[in-house]
């Protein structure tokens, strides 16, 4: 295998995969199919461009229900001297229509001799001997007040559709509408491409599938569910195929197999060591190897190839992707090579998310030969888009669950100074970002059970979890409405009031009660290393894992190892640090660390068992020009929910006795 094949940039890559489909007679539509407009249409690509059958309407029709009539004999009706008009059935042989009138539903067929209707509701019914009519869609005759003029009321054939008319354009995904102008247009019947098949093999012997108990080691398969998902939702038509595992044979097998019945095979590698060179290997034995690792990240393991005909008895050449294992590797490959093949074959655009220039919120680090994907959290704050770092773990794939965008930094950035301005590829809509509140600060589980009833409000909840002096500096800058914070000021026992008077001086700030928790130790179920306060944390088989510097919990703690005279250089594991509860919680579960401290709620999370030392308030801090905006109004409605108020409580070690109130303000 080539060294030039390898870790090459991502527009070369894609060149490279272009000119091979080329080469393969690859480059378009996969093939055209006919179906029928109520036979799942909707979603569907215009194989062909469409034109109209006949006109829509096909004959003038009556836009209301009225009468129909002659605009001519209407001339001179004035309030005080009506017009009459002798009503008659339609079907009526009369030769001169002058001063008659029909009645007409609404898209009936017009007269050839009348050019106008008259709304039921714009006459005067009479009946025979000069009296109102009890029949206002048949009386005697009518009495018209004002003159009518030609063509009103009538719907023209072709006001719609004239026959001929181009109605839709090739590629149209077709929408719901769309189905019906072509129905109008007098077609049952249309033209589609062909939709891609898409097999996706998971392969790795530490898999297992989704429903199935875990063990230390396995891994739960979900990698193919996302990228069959992304496939179906693009257009295509994913096949996910069982779990191979680690074996040169079975995966070439496989493959061999899959490129008979599918247009593209995406070989999702397990984790373990290896994996990819058995994709590379495999790709090289079925066909041509074209990309091997494209300089992005995450995603760089990516191989991009060819399966021949005479190597897989396929029909004709299959493209091959081999997708990286980690979860949002994989989903974030689906993005951005995946999805623009099936547009080609499908003859629609490649799917172009709306940008919005931002602010970041913090400073970031890049690789300096890849383009890296950056998962943020986008919200308005004033009159500033800003866009805040999430976790960037290949792995994580809740970072693309709580991600509002993506911001790619380019090969070559290293990175980006806090303030410095980027583009975002939205995963929500410009109208959800003026209608989310954007929280930076101390992470806590009451926020997470906030997110659903603020969506009832048609509020959103975006979040980013920084610690809290973190927070009151994203305040400071404008760069978020709110911050979650719990600091306790050694001098005097009170929370944030301190922090707030030397981190925000000069702005206006109202404190507003959310919970009062227990902080403690978290320790492995049975306490088996005989844990039972801070100063077992000195003893040297014990490990801890600490909280991120800034973070209201790390603060606690120091306070207290100060007060107890011990030295955070005497605790194994001090330096090691995580960002949220829920994080401590999974490393002493893990076995990463012995103890960790933390809420009790994330103890019974993870089945930790809990160690209650300490009782502390968490506040919510926020700017006084927010506080009364209309934005924030649904916050304060959520936090005298009684529901929500209920959920909260359930938790273990919370206090919701003082939720919501006024706390204090600084001026």
């Amino acid at each position: 295998m080539s060294i030039y094949l390898r870790d090459i940039p991502l527009p070369e890559a894609q060149h490279r995969l272009v000119e091979a489909l080329e080469a393969a007679g690859l480059a378009g539509l996969l093939g055209v199919e006919e179906i029928d407009l109520d036979q799942h249409a909707t979603g569907r690509v215009l194989a062909e461009p469409v034109f109209a059958h006949i006109s829509s309407p096909h004959y003038h029709a009556s836009a209301m229900d009225g009468f129909a009539l002659r605009s001519a004999d209407t001339v001179g009706a004035l309030p005080a001297i009506p017009v009459s008009l002798r009503v008659v059935d339609k079907s009526l042989p009369i030769q001169v229509w002058e001063g008659y009138t029909v009645y007409l539903d609404t898209g009936d067929p017009i007269p050839e001799w009348a050019d106008a209707v008259v709304p039921i509701e714009q006459v005067e019914p009479v009946g025979i001997n000069g009296e109102p009519s009890s029949e206002p869609r048949q009386p005697h005759q009518i009495y018209l007040r004002a003159a009518v003029t030609p063509w009103s009321h009538i719907r023209p054939i072709g006001e719609d559709i004239v026959a001929t008319q181009l109605v839709l354009v090739a590629g149209q995904i077709l929408r719901p509408v769309d189905l019906g102008a072509l129905a109008a247009g007098g077609h049952s019947r249309v033209k589609v491409a062909r939709k891609p098949r898409v097999a996706i093999l998971p392969t790795g012997s530490e898999l297992i599938p989704v429903g199935q108990p875990v063990r230390p080691g396995e891994i739960i398969e979900f990698n193919s569910m996302v990228l069959a998902a992304q496939v179906d939702g693009w257009g295509g038509q994913a096949t996910r195929l069982p779990i191979t595992e680690d074996k040169f044979e079975a995966i070439r097998d496989c493959v061999r197999q899959a490129s008979q019945e599918h247009d593209l095979v995406l070989l999702n590698a397990g984790s373990s060591a290896g994996s990819e060179d058995f994709s590379a290997r495999v790709v090289e034995a079925l066909g041509d190897l074209l990309v091997h690792g494209v300089a992005v990240r995450p995603g760089h393991p990516v191989i991009l190839g060819i399966l021949h005909p005479q190597k897989t008895g396929s029909a004709r050449p299959v493209p091959i992707i081999g997708v990286p294992g980690f979860p949002v590797s994989a989903a974030l490959t689906g993005e951005i090579l995946v999805e623009p093949l099936l547009a080609r074959w499908l003859g629609r655009p490649p799917t172009e998310p709306t940008e919005v220039t931002a602010t970041l919120t913090r400073k970031v680090t890049s690789p300096a030969g890849d383009d890296d994907y950056m998962r943020v959290a986008v919200g308005r704050v004033g009159e500033h888009l800003l866009a805040a770092p999430l976790s960037r773990g290949s792995g994580v794939i809740t970072s693309l669950v709580r991600a509002d965008g993506i911001t790619i930094l380019p090969r070559g950035t290293q990175g980006l100074p806090a303030g410095a301005k980027v583009q975002v590829r939205l995963y929500c809509s410009l109208s959800a970002l003026d209608r989310t509140i954007f929280a930076i600060g101390s992470h806590d589980i009451a926020l997470d059970l906030m997110a659903p009833f603020l969506n009832h409000h048609q509020r959103r909840l975006s979040s980013a979890n920084v610690g809290s002096l973190g927070g009151l500096v994203a305040l400071r800058r404008g760069e978020a409405h709110l911050a979650g914070s719990h600091l306790l000021d050694p001098q005097t026992g009170q929370y944030n009031l301190a922090y707030i008077h030397e981190y925000l001086p000069g702005m206006a700030i109202k404190v507003v009660a959310l919970v009062g928790r227990q902080q403690g130790l978290l320790v492995h179920p049975g306490n088996p290393r005989g844990i039972h306060g801070l100063h077992d944390l000195v003893r040297p088989e014990i490990s801890f894992i600490n909280r991120q510097r800034g973070a209201g919990t790390r603060v606690l703690l120091d306070y207290h190892l100060q007060k107890m005279g011990i030295s955070p250089q005497s605790i194994r594991g001090y330096e090691h640090e995580e960002y949220t509860h829920l994080s401590v919680a999974a490393a002493v579960q893990s076995g990463r660390a012995d103890c960790g401290m933390g809420i009790a709620a994330a103890a019974r999370a993870l089945e930790l068992d809990f160690i209650p030392l300490f009782q502390e308030n968490y506040e919510l801090v926020i700017p006084e020009q927010y506080y009364n905006q209309p934005l924030l109004a649904p916050l304060f409605d959520v936090l005298a929910d009684n529901r929500y108020r209920q959920e909260v409580a359930a938790l273990p070690g919370y206090d919701v006795s003082a939720m919501g109130n006024l706390i204090a303000e600084v001026k």
